[in-house]
């Protein structure tokens, strides 16, 4: 019978995954690569910032468009926070469970439900964007203003050609 082979530990190591900013991870890396390293940079920066106060960034999202856009509905309200409606509805019923919103019925709509922050839910929300605020100045400090625009409307333009549906990957003939 057969001994089964022997591996060495070093012939099983990981090779030395680069740090941020270096090899696919800087930037010769994927643009989409490096806006979601970005992006889960930036949440957990905004997860530090709120747990102190009880709120996570998705609830800081629906709260945010709460505010900016009254009588959303549910599936406004997630397509908005850019997140699924089952979360939205967790997050609403932990919102109406805080006191930071209130359910109410429609006024001519029995069975549809208004969505309305509460004075203590918009207290909490300028408290919220206080740190958001501190937190994004920091993630922009030593960017000029000029070079912050351009990042903002190429984040812009992004989602507007993905609102405007997908195309077939080719450019645009001139």
């Amino acid at each position: 019978m057969r001994k089964p082979p022997v591996f060495s530990t070093s012939a099983l190591a990981s090779p030395s995954i680069p740090a941020p900013g270096e090899g696919k991870r800087g930037p010769d890396g994927y643009v989409g690569y490096l806006l979601r390293q970005a992006a889960a940079a930036y949440r957990l920066r905004m997860e530090r910032a709120l747990a102190d106060l009880g709120v996570t960034p998705p609830q800081f999202s629906v709260l945010t468009m709460l505010v900016a856009y009254p009588g959303l509905s549910g599936a406004d309200l997630a397509r908005l926070s850019l997140l699924t409606p089952q979360t939205v509805s967790l997050i609403v019923a932990n919102l109406e469970r805080s006191a930071a919103i209130e359910r109410r019925a429609h006024p001519t709509h029995g069975r549809v439900r208004v969505i309305e922050v509460t004075t203590a839910g918009r207290a909490l929300l300028e408290r919220c964007k206080e740190r958001v605020r501190a937190t994004e100045k920091s993630l922009l400090e030593g960017l000029p203003p000029d070079e912050e625009q351009v990042i903002r409307r190429w984040l812009v333009k992004i989602a507007q050609e993905e609102a405007a549906g997908p195309g077939d990957g080719e450019p645009a003939p001139d």
